[in-house]
């Protein structure tokens, strides 16, 4: 019903087929594999990982699809999250391009889904970047549409450090807003790529949201959050983020899994669910990365297995 995967980001080191082999090997299903433009130096944490170079998919297509067909595997979305907002028109107009690429190599590989960010002016309103959204993502979708693949948005709103403070650069961060997109642009092949993380730390219900959007869930993170109530109490709901959460790897946040999982299963969600690392405790070494991920699997194991 639903099938386990992971996020090939915390695996930069590796190539694209030592990461289809170790998923391979430790019962994944599925892998959301990176795929951003080579050559483009992007310092923030998780980005800028290539285990899919699209533009020699012509050329590597029926490699990529050997090895999966031989691994029992597949490829749940093709992940490219930068800023299609940027208010520097030259640097959105490189993003914008990378994504329509992707969306063209996903519908060459026969991969239903990409997933992104919408991006965001930081520095502006949430009106004058649902006005940009509009703009900019209608062109977007519309070639999904053509292609028949998905778009699946996370709802990270990117508001981590200075340079992102303090509107944050993705949009997409709150059921409201989600709203003001699907009205704005009404369509089939526009949705979202769920992870519950993010609403642990803005203070928001991570489960309600399912039953309410289900039918908008193209893919789905399983990363966990841990807010540090002290540390909420002596910086506020106005500092940075980090000063009082963390992200954690799947069962030692404060994400319901037995609620989240319920809500999935109640409302028909039956594709990839995806373990993201991004808890700084397990990323001291490669044999740390590998353990956080397993001992993700082995928790999220006892509601899927």
């Amino acid at each position: 019903m639903l099938h386990l995967g992971l996020v090939s980001a915390i695996l930069a080191g590796k190539s694209f087929e030592e990461v289809i082999n170790f998923a391979s090997t430790h019962q994944f299903k599925c892998v959301e594999v990176m795929c951003w433009p080579r050559g483009i130096d992007d310092h923030r944490r998780y980005a800028g990982v290539t285990h899919i170079d699209i533009d020699k998919v012509d050329d590597e297509a029926e490699k990529i699809q050997d090895l999966l067909t031989q691994k029992n595997m597949y490829i749940s979305s093709l992940g490219y999250y930068p800023n299609p907002l940027d208010p520097n028109l030259e640097n959105a107009q490189v993003y914008i391009g990378h994504i329509k690429k992707q969306i063209k190599a996903a519908a060459k590989l026969n991969i239903p889904v990409i997933t992104t960010f919408v991006g965001r002016d930081h520095t502006k309103s949430i009106e004058y970047n649902l006005d940009r959204f509009g703009e900019v993502w209608a062109d977007i979708v519309k070639l999904a549409e053509q292609e028949d693949i998905k778009i699946g948005i996370e709802n990270c709103p990117m508001l981590f450090t200075r340079d992102e403070w303090p509107g944050g650069k993705n949009l997409a961060t709150s059921p409201a807003i989600w709203d003001e997109m699907f009205n704005r642009i009404p369509s089939s092949h526009l949705g979202l790529n769920y992870d519950p993380s993010h609403l642990i730390w803005m203070q928001m219900d991570e489960v309600h949201p399912i039953y309410d959007y289900g039918d908008k869930f193209f893919h789905v993170h399983l990363k966990d959050a841990k807010l540090y109530k002290d540390k909420l109490d002596k910086h506020g709901v106005l500092a940075y983020p980090l000063d009082y959460h963390l992200p954690k790897i799947p069962g030692l946040g404060d994400v319901r899994w037995r609620d989240f999982f319920s809500a999935l299963t109640t409302v028909g969600y039956k594709g990839p669910v995806c373990i993201e690392v991004e808890d700084k405790a397990y990323e001291k070494s490669p044999e740390d990365i590998l353990t956080a991920i397993l001992t993700g699997r082995n928790y999220l194991n006892q509601f899927l297995a």
